[in-house]
């Protein structure tokens, strides 16, 4: 089948999870909000338009080959943020720095350095509402500015989108992963060339008895809607393959 690939590096990326309180962790590879989050902004797709969120969060599949995950770097983060009143929002920053009685928030917030991941999608339903072209066309030339997790996370190398046929994402990945255009620097992005590599995807992609299952992890990433911020839990299989 077609799937597309590309690349997800940076020198300092932030996969967020669950975000209570004051402390603001992270995983250790991208989450599929995260993935399609960056798709969206590079075609352009409002935060408000259900219909364009709902069609990426549910025509395409993806899978993730995570070479390095990053070294976690802790940042201890202050904020000026408005007392809550009412129902009140904001439409600017500055519109929240300008409001009276300002307070500072402390928190602690996850970081990855050297993050180095690799991306696969392909069409879950027969007629998606993006073909995979168009989302290769919109990274090499993005609508919006596109980051690892968080505006302050820019990407280190293009995403370097490329459509090719393969049995399945996994094969897609390895493929990619041993001659793609950004395979001359990867090492320089781990301190490991030894064990396996990660490979996560849903777990129906894959049978029961494939030697490389590893372990299902539960994950709330899975969007429902990004207009109130809310995700529904969703399985995803770690495999585990050979390095090459």
């Amino acid at each position: 089948m077609d799937i597309l690939t590309f690349a997800l590096v940076a020198p300092l990326a932030s996969f967020g999870a669950i975000a209570v309180g004051e402390r603001r962790s992270g995983w250790d590879r991208p989450a599929r909000s995260a993935v399609f989050g960056l798709v969206g902004a590079c075609l352009g797709v409002e935060r408000e338009d259900d219909e364009a969120q709902a069609a990426l969060a549910t025509h395409y599949g993806l899978a993730l080959l995570c070479h390095a995950p990053g070294r976690l770097l802790a940042d201890y983060h202050t904020a000026q943020v408005p007392p809550t009143k009412g129902k009140r929002r904001f439409a600017t920053r500055a519109q929240e720095l300008a409001a009276p009685d300002l307070n500072t928030i402390l928190s602690r917030r996850d970081y990855r350095s050297g993050a180095w991941h690799l991306a696969a999608i392909w069409a879950r339903v027969p007629a998606p509402r993006w073909p995979l072209a168009k989302l290769a066309d919109a990274m090499r030339r993005p609508v919006f500015v596109p980051y690892l997790g968080r505006k302050s996370c820019p990407l280190g190398l293009p995403l370097a989108p490329e459509i090719s046929e393969a049995p399945d994402a996994v094969g897609a990945l390895e493929a990619r992963h041993g001659v793609g255009k950004e395979a001359a620097w990867r090492d320089r992005f781990t301190d490991r060339q030894d064990g396996e590599l990660v490979v996560a995807l849903d777990p129906e992609h894959v049978a029961d008895d494939d030697p490389r299952r590893r372990r299902i992890e539960i994950r709330r990433d899975q969007p429902r809607s990004r207009r109130r911020w809310q995700f529904d839990l969703r399985e995803e299989l770690v495999l585990g393959v050979p390095r090459e």
